[in-house]
C-alpha cells in the first residue's frame, strides 16, 4: 500500500484486543482444515514459497528498481504452469514500470473478477536501522525480514501461486479471472493501476475485483479480526502559496511570505468538517461496541444505528482514529519557504494533505476549506484529487465467501467491514465503476502490521503459507 496507505485504526486494536478474550479453538486444526494431499500441498508450499523469495528479492523501489524485472520473472512461471504467451501480457509505459496482464479464460458465465497486487515498494535504506539487507529475504526469529514481505509482494505471490494451481488442477472458472500486478502503487508517476484504467479497461473490466486494503490480525497468536476494505477516502493535495518581494532580512517589511502563510495554516489548526457514517462505518463501530462496555460502548451504538448526537460525536472525535473514520479530515504536512538565511522570503508554500469520506462533496471540501483561509490575503491555492470510487457493496458473493472461508479456517476470527482512512490501487477501479474488495488473509500481530513502510518490515513465517491457501481457496469459491 502506497503512503496513503491504510493504518489500522485504534479503534480496530480495541476491537482485536477484546477478541481476543474470546478466541479459542485450535489455530493446527483449522489451518490443516481441507487441506489437499500432503505432497500435493507440499509441492504448491514449494511453489509458492519460489515465487514470493524470488520476488522479495527483486528490487523493485522507484529510485534503484524496476517492477519490469518482477513482471518478467512472473510471466516466465506463468508461461511454465501452462499458460499461452498470448495469456500474459506486459505493460511498459514507462522505464523499469512494467505492469503484468494475466488473463485466465473461463466459461464465460460470469463477468471477469480482477485480482490486484502491486510489485513495487517502499524505498528502504540499511543505514535506517534495518538488521537485514532490505532487499534479501532473510529469515530471523520465526519471521521474514525484507521490504516487501507484508506490502504487496506476500499476495502477490499468493495470487500467481494460486492461479497456477488451479491451472495444474485443470479447473476451469465460470469466468475470466484477470491478474493485474503493478507499477508505482508507493510511488513515482507512473501508477500501474491508473494507467491500465485510462489505457487498457476492457482488458480489466471487471463485476469486482479482491486487492490488498484489509487487515488480518493475531492477538496472542490467534486469529481475532478478518477486516475487508469495501471503502476509502479520496486523497486531495492544497498546495497554499504565498509571494513577495523580499528583499535583505537587515531591513525587515510588513510584508512577510512566511508570516502569511503561518496565518493560513493556524486556520486549518481549527477546520473541522461536518462528521458523516456510511454503512461501513457503522458496521465497523457495531462490532467494535460489541466487545465494550459503557458510555464508549453506548456512543458506538449510536453511531452504528446511525442518529449519533452532537455530544456523542464530540466524545469520539477526540480519538483521532475515530475522529477520521467520522469525518474528512485536513492537515498540513510539507513546509518550504524562503531562498537563503539573510534574505527576506520571495516564497512560502505549504502542503495541506485532505483525506474526504467517500460519501462527502470534494468540492463541497472545497469551498469550506478556503473559505476558512478566505481573509488571508495573498494565499493562492491549488487543489489535486485522487477520487476513491465511493463504497462496495457490503453484501453479495465476496462478503459471504470471506466470512464462510474465515469461519473454517480461522474460527476465532470476527469478519467486518471498513473504510480505509488512506488509499489504495482499488480507488481506480472503484473510480470505473469496478467494486473492489480489501483482504490479506495474512495475520499477524499488530506491532507487526504497523512496522510496513517502515523499518524491519517483517511477517510471521508460520502463517504464510496458510494467508496463499486462504487467497486460493477465496478465488476458487468465487469461480466455480
Amino acid at each position: 500500500m502506497n503512503r496513503r496507505r491504510p493504518v489500522l485504526s485504534a479503534a480496530a486494536s480495541v476491537l482485536v484486543a477484546a477478541l481476543s478474550v474470546t478466541a479459542c479453538g485450535s489455530d493446527t486444526a483449522s489451518r490443516d482444515s481441507g487441506s489437499p494431499s500432503s505432497a500435493v500441498a507440499q509441492d504448491n508450499t514449494k511453489l509458492f514459497r519460489e515465487i514470493y523469495t524470488e520476488l522479495v528479492n527483486t528490487d523493485t523501489s522507484h529510485s534503484t528498481g524496476s517492477t519490469t524485472v518482477a513482471a518478467n520473472a512472473v510471466k516466465k512461471r506463468l508461461l511454465d504452469a501452462g499458460f499461452a504467451d498470448s495469456d500474459v501480457q506486459i505493460f511498459e509505459p514507462a522505464d523499469r514500470k512494467g505492469n503484468l496482464v494475466l488473463r485466465f479464460t473461463g466459461s464465460g458465465q460470469r463477468k471477469p473478477m480482477l485480482l490486484m497486487g502491486h510489485l513495487d515498494v517502499v524505498e528502504a535504506k540499511r543505514e535506517d536501522g534495518w538488521s537485514t539487507d532490505p532487499y534479501k529475504l532473510t529469515e530471523q526469529d520465526g519471521y521474514y525480514v525484507a521490504r516487501g514481505t507484508a506490502d504487496d509482494k506476500a499476495m502477490v505471490a499468493a495470487l500467481v501461486s494460486g492461479l497456477i494451481q488451479l491451472k495444474r488442477e485443470g479447473f476451469r472458472p465460470n469466468r475470466d479471472l484477470v491478474l493485474a500486478l503493478t507499477a508505482d502503487e508507493e510511488a513515482g508517476d507512473h501508477n500501474g493501476a491508473q494507467w491500465l484504467m485510462a489505457n487498457k479497461f476492457d482488458l480489466v473490466n471487471a463485476e469486482y475485483g479482491l486487492n490488498e486494503g484489509g487487515d488480518s490480525l493475531l492477538v496472542d497468536g490467534k486469529p481475532a479480526l478478518q477486516s475487508v476494505q469495501v471503502a476509502e477516502k479520496t486523497y486531495g493535495i492544497y498546495t497554499v502559496e504565498v509571494k513577495a518581494k523580499g528583499g535583505h532580512s537587515s531591513v525587515p517589511t510588513p510584508e512577510n511570505a512566511i508570516y502569511t502563510l503561518s496565518n493560513a495554516l493556524n486556520r486549518i489548526v481549527g477546520l473541522r468538517f461536518p462528521a458523516s457514517v456510511s454503512d461501513a462505518t457503522r458496521d465497523f463501530f457495531a462490532q467494535l461496541a460489541s466487545k465494550r462496555s459503557g458510555p464508549e460502548a453506548d456512543d458506538m451504538r449510536a453511531v452504528a444505528a446511525g442518529n449519533p448526537g452532537p455530544e456523542v460525536l464530540d466524545r469520539l472525535s477526540a480519538v483521532p482514529e475515530y475522529n477520521a473514520q467520522l469525518r474528512s479530515t485536513c492537515v498540513a504536512t510539507m513546509l518550504k519557504a524562503g531562498e537563503a538565511e539573510n534574505a527576506l522570503p520571495q516564497t512560502a508554500r505549504a502542503t495541506v494533505n485532505c483525506r474526504i469520506l467517500p460519501q462527502d462533496d470534494p468540492d463541497d471540501i472545497d469551498r469550506r476549506f478556503r473559505a476558512a483561509l478566505g481573509d488571508v490575503t495573498g494565499v493562492n491555492i491549488a487543489r489535486e484529487l485522487n477520487p476513491a470510487g465511493g463504497i462496495s457493496p457490503v453484501t453479495g458473493d465476496v462478503m459471504g465467501a470471506v466470512t464462510a472461508l474465515t469461519k473454517e479456517m480461522f474460527p476465532t476470527a470476527a469478519v467486518s467491514t471498513m473504510m480505509s482512512t488512506g488509499a489504495t490501487d482499488s480507488s481506480y477501479a472503484r473510480s470505473k465503476g469496478i467494486p473492489m474488495y480489501g483482504i490479506s488473509g495474512l495475520f499477524m500481530e499488530q506491532s507487526d502490521a504497523e512496522r510496513m513502510h517502515g523499518v524491519n518490515e517483517r511477517v510471521p513465517i508460520s502463517w504464510l503459507d496458510t494467508s496463499r491457501e486462504f487467497i486460493y481457496r477465496l478465488i476458487k469459491q468465487l469461480s466455480q
